[in-house]
């Protein structure tokens, strides 16, 4: 066979990283390049994608130029190296190879919510997938959570088991389906199928599960449903009794609970919505977003959440939401129902014992859901990652980042769902080190090359079942990853299990293990989601962390530089009588201040309905058992609680929850005169600010929302004075906001605004946690500069 030499062909070999596969990249790859009449092949590997392009230069070009520009929407380009090569004359088409082996250097995408699509086919009477539960393509459906390894093939998924039928297998094999090579696909003949049950795991009576399920909801039960990384527990939420039934069985008789509804036309009656929220509502991710709650919310879905002034909701994101709210329209065909109101408002919260992780897998649902699910609809393909819902907040003063909707700045509660384990860009490649965050709400952090992968949300480390679930998810993330890590980094308490988890990897690896202080690592999170290199000043606002000197820390003024941190300044210390214990108990908190403005009197006129109150005020005159903390966390609960507003809690920051609510009620108030003062005890020594007079002023007022906005207002006001004589100092321009404080939109926004109004540039964690859900990202930043340094 003569082979015709052209000499104006030349052939490229590229490389491109980033969330390149599962995401539809190589269909696209094909059908871009043979529209150009190019030559070549395209397929997956460890790394990410790997293309071999021929033709002529200027095609090429254009090729190159559309696979960042006209990617698939669910794939992210980091980066597309090329590489000149020989071209290959023989060669004539372009084809999908088989993938390859080799080191993983790229990552699999994130779970995503049914795209518009596979909608229409869902609720087409004529469609082969007519309500089929599992229906999904490669712009649509489970990801992260049925990936055991890479490269992103279904034999390493938990689809592996569920042969494709001819017809699944022929759109699976089809380069111009948007099922090609969509690994979960699958349809009613070869898939996974639903199946209900009674408690006691014994099949309930039901022609269609899906119908029952609806039933029993309607007649007031609670129904646990298996979603895409775990278990939700679902009721209707317009039925009070259900409600408080679910919260006694969880345990959880005050936390807010999360909405789902079917549509924005659902939301608007009971929560309001901008632009902004109901893009990000809408988006493939489908988080939880924290929306303010429209007037008369209470009286409509009482007990959903209670004494605050915002509601998580979202909509549904998987077939089976879909179908529960399709069953409750009636089955319309077609897709116009869901741009009409729907009447149907399911709770949909996680489904886990009080203090466990999220419940996973069907046998462990059976066990662990007994006494709490009155009927479980579940089905038959496994999750191999458990991953619960991400919450988010949109605030108007925060910037938006690229491809979020206009108008306000996305700030995270929790990030999982949706969002993991997609990377972080970092401003600079470094050594691999695992981070395995705090003790509360605790992630994992794996730094690799310049990216940064954030773990799903774990939980709080206060179970073994907890425990267990962190050591699997190190596991899960260093597998999925195929990185063997240079160095572990843990938080500085020595008895959170997170630490003795990381020494023991340490151990196993034969690795540095780098202890990083608390709110050194709170503020590091935020340099590293920002590229912050050099020195910052951090104001580190939490509950409480062990600080350098073995005392509990949580209101520090620091300088931060990398691996380096000095505290410049804290809050006044207020005793904690009982240690931990009033870090649950504001009311005690109230006392503390009490007796330390020379009134344990008015202590104990105040709370003498608490049965320890003569305890508590012995422990303070005595100095027993109340070490001192500089928490600025602990100082909202005094607050809440000197004001009447919150006396005990049942869950974390439920009285500076209640503060925030009850001063946005009330609206703008000015700094109180004499609220705060700073104290200087030795020249070169650490700056106090001393709220005292504040509280002073606060347990003389008599309306508890008029104090609740004046003590934002004066706290905003000395906090600002504090930062902008430190930054005059010091000479540092660049502020960092960090802890779980930042999470309080008044303090946020007002530190915001007037820090700003100084010329302080300030920065704030939006796409981590400003909590301890993102400190395994600055424990990671933190020891990544420690190895470096000693390495260098």
């Amino acid at each position: 066979m003569l082979i015709v030499v052209d000499p104006t062909r030349v052939a490229r070999r590229l490389r491109v990283r980033g969330v390149v596969q599962g995401v539809g990249f190589r269909p696209f790859v094909y059908r871009h390049a043979r529209s150009l009449g190019l030559a070549g092949w395209v397929r997956n590997d460890g790394a990410g994608v790997e293309i071999e392009v021929q033709g002529s230069e200027a095609r090429i070009d254009t090729f190159i130029l559309g696979l960042v520009t006209a990617a698939p929407p669910l794939a992210r380009i980091d980066a597309v190296e090329p590489e000149v090569i020989p071209p290959d004359d023989g060669r004539r088409d372009f084809a999908i190879l088989p993938s390859a082996g080799g080191a993983v250097a790229t990552a699999i995408g994130p779970d995503v919510g049914v795209c518009p699509a596979c909608l229409a086919e869902l609720f087409d009477p004529d469609d082969r997938r007519w309500r089929y539960p599992f229906i999904n393509c490669t712009h649509c459906g489970p990801r992260y959570t049925i990936t055991r390894s890479l490269p992103y093939d279904r034999a390493r998924t938990s689809m592996a088991g569920f042969e494709q039928c001819p017809a699944c297998a022929a759109e699976y094999a089809h380069p111009g389906n948007r099922r090609f090579h969509a690994e979960p696909n699958a349809c009613p003949a070869c898939g996974p199928h639903l199946s209900l049950h009674e408690p006691h795991g014994v099949p309930a009576l039901a022609r269609d599960a899906i119908a029952e399920a609806l039933r029993r909801i309607r007649l007031g039960e609670i129904v646990a449903i298996k979603s895409l990384g775990g278990f939700h527990l679902a009721c209707d939420a317009a039925n009070p009794d259900v409600v408080a039934r679910l919260r006694a069985r969880k345990q959880r008789p005050d936390r807010p609970l999360a909405l789902m509804l079917a549509n924005l036309a659902s939301i608007a009656p009971l929560a309001r919505l901008s632009g902004a929220a109901a893009a990000t509502l809408e988006s493939a991710e489908r988080p939880i977003v924290l929306l303010d709650k429209q007037a008369g919310f209470d009286a409509r879905l009482p007990g959903i959440a209670p004494d605050l002034d915002e509601v998580g909701v979202m909509l549904p994101y998987t077939p089976l939401h879909y179908l529960l709210f399709h069953e409750a329209a009636g089955r319309p065909a077609g897709t116009g129902w869901l741009a009409e109101p729907q009447p149907l408002a399911l709770v949909m919260t996680s489904a886990n014992p009080h203090g466990e992780p999220l419940v996973q897998g069907n046998d462990e649902a059976f066990e662990r859901l007994a006494g709490i699910a009155d009927v479980l609809l579940m089905h038959d393909r496994d999750i191999v990652v458990r991953c619960d819902d991400s919450v988010l907040r949109l605030r108007s003063d925060l910037p938006a980042g690229p491809g979020e909707a206009a108008g306000a700045g996305v700030q995270f509660l929790r990030r999982a769902r949706g969002f993991t384990p997609l990377a972080m860009p970092l401003p600079a490649s470094g050594p691999p080190v695992l981070a395995f965050g705090a003790q509360l709400k605790a992630t994992l952090c794996m730094a690799r090359g310049a990216e940064a992968f954030l773990s799903q949300h774990i939980g709080d480390l206060d179970s073994p079942a907890a425990c267990v679930a962190l050591d699997d998810a190190a596991g899960h993330l260093l597998q999925i990853l195929s990185v063997r890590p240079a160095a572990v980094a843990h938080d500085a308490h020595p008895d959170y299990y997170s630490t003795l988890a990381a020494l023991e990897l340490s151990r196993r690896l034969d690795v540095p293990a780098f202890a990083v202080q608390h709110h050194h690592a709170h503020v590091a999170a935020v340099c590293a989601e920002h590229g912050l290199e050099g020195p910052v000043l951090g104001l580190a606002a939490d509950g409480v962390g062990l600080g350098s000197d073995g005392m509990p820390w949580g209101g520090e003024l620091l300088w931060v530089d990398g691996a380096d941190f000095r505290r410049l300044g804290h809050l006044a210390p207020l005793p904690l009588p009982g240690g931990d214990r009033a870090a649950r108990e504001p009311w005690r908190m109230a006392c503390a201040v009490l007796h330390a403005l020379g009134s344990p009197d008015e202590a104990a006129r105040r709370f003498a309905h608490q049965p320890k109150v003569a305890q508590v005020l012995d422990m303070l005159a005595r100095g027993t058992r109340c070490p001192p903390a500089t928490s600025l966390g602990r100082c909202f609960d005094a607050a809440a609680a000197l004001l009447g507003l919150c006396e005990t809690m049942s869950f974390e920051g439920q009285a500076a929850m209640r503060l925030e609510t009850a001063a946005r009620a009330y609206g703008k108030a000015l700094p109180l005169p004499g609220a705060y003062h700073i104290d200087r005890r030795a020249p070169d020594g650490p700056s106090v600010l001393n709220l005292y007079p504040l509280f002073k002023l606060l347990a003389e007022e008599g309306d508890p929302a008029r104090g609740a906005a004046h003590f934002h207002a004066s706290l905003v006001d000395g906090l600002v004075h504090w930062l902008a004589e430190a930054a005059h100092a010091s000479g540092l321009r660049r502020v960092v906001l960090a802890g779980g404080c930042l999470h309080n939109r008044v303090l946020a926004a007002g530190l915001r605004h007037k820090l700003g109004a100084r010329g302080l540039a300030v920065f704030e964690a939006q796409h981590v946690p400003p909590g301890d859900g993102g400190i395994a990202l600055g424990q990671a930043w933190v020891a990544r500069a420690r190895l470096m340094k000693e390495g260098g």
